[in-house]
């Protein structure tokens, strides 16, 4: 079967062409380096997106804005914000503190992507 994909690993956007078995991709078409390739094998096998999401501050209206540290797998992209739902942190919070560890048993952290309070 073939796929039809935008490439997202770089500004260049190539339009790919992937052969896929059902579990397999036997060929990619279009890349116009070797990270389409891999972008293609990666989106047709076990994608994986990056999690932004916003966390509770104790004594704060203002939410805290937070993301993984790298991408997870797809599937578990609502598991991730559920629980990151369950979150609250104290103030103060400087960017790349770590928010949540080791996110679902991922192996990633959830970290913060700005500073907070005092």
């Amino acid at each position: 079967m073939k796929r039809e994909l935008t490439c997202i690993g770089c500004p260049m956007g190539c339009r790919l062409t992937a052969e896929f078995n059902g579990t397999e991709v036997t060929e990619v078409t279009g890349n116009g380096c070797a990270v389409g390739a891999r972008y293609a094998r990666e989106e047709l096998t076990n994608p994986k997106r990056m999690v932004t999401a916003l966390v509770r501050v104790v004594g704060m209206e203002r939410p805290l804005s937070v993301k993984t540290e790298a991408p997870i797998e797809k599937r578990l992209v609502f598991d991730c914000l559920a629980a990151l739902g369950a979150v609250a942190v104290a103030p103060p919070v400087r960017i790349g503190d770590v928010i949540l560890e080791n996110v679902l048993g991922t192996g990633v952290n959830v970290v913060a992507t700005e500073d907070i309070g005092g």
